[in-house]
């Protein structure tokens, strides 16, 4: 689930250390766990703060506190320490904290979700755009997910292409049942529009 290295762990040891707090320990969450807002973020976690449904792991040095809304969005999250020149950095990686990871099981609109945040709206992100998902609809032939682009994207003269040719054709390969996608975007408001 989720994996604190070594010199993560040694580096978060040493920062306890200095806190001079008995049983002072380490806790992680995601704030806006979900949404393409998500930050995940370390902090100090007093003795007095810890809450009984959190999840927690023993480390040799410390014990890290899990808040259990955060679970989902951490799995496969890495806390990691690297040294560099300038000294080192702690980062965190937790590629499911805007969308949990989903499976063929996983309801239809959090399969596009997670599609639509890990993977189309990176690319359009460079473009200053973004596209999100409205709401399903059920047709006779299948689902249909209707669409809204937003930045860059909205009013963009190539969103034509970018919709049939990028989302759509991604969508319908990837996720079951859905035989469709529609853009429900206004597309006359151009004022920030990549392509005009």
């Amino acid at each position: 689930m989720l994996t604190v290295t070594e010199s993560a762990q040694d580096y978060l040891a040493t920062l306890l250390e200095k806190q001079n707090v008995e049983g002072m320990a380490v806790r992680i969450f995601v704030t806006q766990p979900g949404t393409p807002y998500a930050e995940t973020c370390l902090a100090y976690c007093r003795p007095e703060e810890v809450i009984p449904t959190d999840d927690v792991t023993e480390y040799t040095q410390f014990r890290l506190y899990v808040e259990p809304n955060s679970l989902p969005f951490l799995e496969e999250a890495v806390v990691d320490y690297a040294t560099d020149r300038m000294g080192g950095q702690l980062t965190i990686k937790a590629p499911n904290a805007k969308m949990p990871k989903v499976s063929a099981d996983s309801p239809i609109e959090d399969q596009i979700n997670y599609i639509l945040y890990s993977e189309i709206n990176p690319g359009l992100a460079s473009h200053g755009g973004e596209v999100s998902l409205v709401r399903l609809e059920e047709e006779t032939s299948g689902k249909v997910a209707i669409l809204k682009f937003g930045g860059g994207c909205q009013g963009c003269s190539a969103v034509d292409m970018t919709l049939k040719e990028g989302v759509e054709k991604t969508l319908i390969e990837r996720v079951a049942g859905l035989v469709a996608v529609r853009d429900v975007t206004d597309h006359t408001v151009k004022e920030n529009a990549y392509y005009q």
